[in-house]
């Protein structure tokens, strides 16, 4: 079975949409947990409940203007490892415009039931990924896309938790998904940070950016069975993360 997970890089936030499934009774939640910085917190919203996470006040996108020439941003490396990772596992590609980064998981899956091994109920993969880019320049987490596949007994319960942060730095900023059974469904969730409290890369050297990721299921019943995977066509999941770029100031 196979997983797919997708970093998208782009000098560009998009809107906060989601795009719920018809007649779906139990949709999944989401919260954006943010460092203490300045600025509004993050609404915490059902997907069929999504709005601009931008305050009225603040400057609108400029489009990528401030982005640094796509032909000096490069992938120099991505290490990973983890049970839903193992070496081998993973592979990346990189677009034409610098962009857009794919990483291909072909082992990320949670399950649990009957016959099951408990050590199947959580997986989880810590990745970084080194980017060698212009001086004067730094980017932050800026919103996360999830796509996949639920399929929930009741009683057991899934989560999909991220957490995105630089080295060298203590600030973080993470997102998390929990469904609760019975469910059968893909999803399609986007959630967005606001502007002024994302963590931003350090200025004046290239920032490595980690992520570090989870799924898990758990039961309350133990006769009941749940698969927690990632793309509704082929069970995988996709997983896309938009950051913003910025010049520095100092």
């Amino acid at each position: 079975m196979k997983s797919t997970a997708i970093l998208a890089i782009l000098a560009q936030a998009l809107a906060v949409t989601a795009q719920p499934v018809e007649g779906d009774r139990n949709p999944g939640t989401r919260t954006l947990d943010l460092p203490n910085f300045p600025g509004g917190s993050f609404p915490t919203r059902g997907v069929e409940k999504r709005d601009r996470a931008f305050p009225a006040d603040l400057p609108p996108d400029n489009g990528g203007g401030n982005a640094p020439d796509p032909d000096k941003v490069h992938i120099v490396g991505v290490t990973y490892g983890g049970t839903g990772c193992p070496d081998g596992t993973v592979s990346h590609i990189l677009s034409d415009d610098r962009q857009v980064m794919t990483l291909i998981f072909d082992q990320y899956v949670a399950q649990i039931g009957p016959g099951v091994n408990t050590k199947e109920n959580r997986k989880n993969c810590q990745l970084n990924i080194n980017l060698r880019y212009p001086g004067g320049f730094q980017f932050s987490v800026f919103s996360a896309d999830y796509r996949g596949y639920a399929n929930l007994d009741k009683g057991v319960t899934g989560v999909q938790k991220s957490i995105y942060y630089f080295s060298g730095q203590t600030e973080q900023t993470s997102t998390s998904t929990t469904w609760n059974g019975p469910l059968d469904k893909d999803y399609i969730l986007h959630d967005e940070a606001n502007q002024t409290s994302t963590v931003w890369s350090p200025c004046g050297a290239n920032g490595a950016l980690n992520i570090n990721s989870q799924v898990r299921l758990t039961a309350t019943d133990r006769n009941a069975r749940g698969i927690l995977t990632n793309d509704s066509v082929d069970t995988s999941f996709k997983q896309i993360v938009h950051v913003r770029w910025q010049q520095c100031t100092n």
